[in-house]
């Protein structure tokens, strides 16, 4: 068993590796870069990207990239090309084949085939000497000095480098589409990424009660009420027009400051600047008030006034905290 300071070295000098290799690529983002990102915009296809091995496991995740920022993708396995999955490839659709030598025999196999089919074919290589990067149209070139793996051969800091740039070329086509928040929503309805995005407080307010009680309401009322809806909190309103809040540390704060509680109506134990947020506002930012003024709900408030409560709980259901 190695020391664990010899361990702990060999993690940091994998770091390092990878970290060297992934700047060593900005030189490479060159023309032939932009013009990729150009073909693929102007194509009316799909992006077909290929690999084998670890190659063809970055080339799912790059298609799960693209497909996710709004460049149609699809995935085929080099092996499983040859037979039969060719048929997959339309005459409009780009190809990127992943390899870091260029050479394997699954890649040689496949490249007359791809060739043969006028397709544009994208060579994401590390070895600018070899049969794919020789045939293909255009190249991203993630040649790496060596491997992370001290022995240079499990595939580490070339891989990284294939990943780093399938992910500088689903920015860039990101970029240039100008791909915003809410195209980003629209392909990530489901979990808590997408409802960050789009999920509004108006959602989440409809939900719930609408607890209220006038000014002049004792204090039996106003706990009773707080209780039956569950929320941890009461508005105040005259007609639909809010005049504060109480909550549950408001009863607990009116306890300790009277003795006697028979006099005592909403109005005297409202807080009177409650925090509120319009209904339209999106649900994430309904999180970030209530973090940032330390409270448990919102009056949520639209062009007539009270609208109704958002609660941290609604927010935590959501998973958008």
């Amino acid at each position: 068993m190695k020391s664990k300071k010899s361990i702990i070295e060999a993690g940091i000098n994998t770091l390092q590796a990878e970290a060297q290799a992934i700047l060593g690529l900005i030189d490479r983002i060159n023309d032939d870069f932009s013009t990729i990102v150009e073909r693929i915009i102007a194509g009316k296809g799909r992006v077909i990207v290929t690999g084998i091995g670890k190659s063809a496991i970055i080339a799912q995740k790059i298609v799960a990239t693209f497909n996710s920022t709004g460049t149609p993708s699809s995935y085929m396995h080099a092996s499983d090309a040859v037979h039969g999955d060719l048929g997959m490839i339309q005459k409009d659709d780009i190809i990127i084949c992943i390899s870091k030598s260029g050479n394997t025999p699954e890649i040689k196999l496949l490249i007359p085939s791809l060739k043969s089919s006028g397709n544009l074919l994208i060579g994401m290589v590390g070895q600018l000497e070899s049969d794919l990067a020789e045939q293909a149209d255009l190249i991203l070139n993630t040649t790496v000095e060596r491997e992370a793996c001290p022995n240079n051969l499990a595939p580490t800091t070339s891989t990284t480098a294939q990943l780093a740039m399938g992910d500088a070329l689903a920015v860039s086509l990101l970029y240039a589409r100008d791909f915003n928040s809410e195209d980003f929503a629209r392909f990530h309805p489901g979990g808590s990424l997408g409802k960050r995005l789009y999920l509004r407080v108006s959602e989440l307010a409809e939900r719930n009660a609408k607890p209220s009680v006038s000014p002049e309401a004792t204090v039996k009322d106003v706990i009773i009420t707080i209780s039956k809806n569950r929320l941890g909190a009461v508005v105040v309103l005259v007609g639909n027009n809010i005049q504060g809040i109480i909550t549950d540390g408001d009863i607990r704060r009116m306890l300790e400051k009277y003795s006697d509680l028979t006099n005592l109506t909403a109005a005297d134990i409202m807080n009177n600047n409650p925090k509120t947020i319009d209904k339209d506002i999106l649900a994430a930012t309904a999180f970030e008030l209530i973090r940032e003024s330390n409270i448990t709900q919102l009056l949520v408030t639209d062009a007539n006034g009270y609208f109704g409560i958002v609660h941290l709980h609604d927010l935590l259901h959501e998973g958008l905290i």
